[in-house]
């Protein structure tokens, strides 16, 4: 049986003035079936081709924090205890940071981490010749 899920892709905006983006992760959320995920991947060379002078090291632990926050890790603060929709759309919420969400988006799926893995894939990944 699918259930309904919903997910947003997180995108990293080096220079807000520009706004050019980069995928670098996906959020997955899906209440039937008690799941909320993340999978990450910062493509440094690609952060480099639309700035140069980026922070990559501190733009992946701001991405590995959102990652804490979705598996409530021990160091995720207050915002890791909270319930999984809540913490969904805490990551969801719009901010003018360099760690954007994209809009929500839904589905249907019987195995939401397997949906994440294919979100990542489709979405972040570089794409294959």
């Amino acid at each position: 049986m699918k259930d309904t899920f919903e997910y947003a892709v997180l995108r990293v905006v080096p220079r807000i003035e520009r706004g050019e983006a980069l995928n670098a992760g996906v959020l997955v959320y899906c209440r039937q079936r008690d799941y909320l995920g993340s999978r990450v991947h910062l493509d440094v060379h690609r952060l480099g081709a639309l700035d140069p002078t980026a922070d990559a090291d501190a733009i992946g632990r701001a991405l590995q924090a959102a990652a804490d926050i979705c598996a409530a890790e021990p160091g995720a603060g207050a915002a890791g205890r909270e319930a999984l929709g809540s913490r969904f759309r805490w990551l969801t919420a719009p901010r003018s940071t360099v760690i954007q969400p994209g809009p929500v988006h839904t589905g249907l799926t019987e195995d939401p981490d397997a949906e994440a893995d294919r979100l990542l894939r489709v979405l972040v990944l570089p794409v294959e010749p």
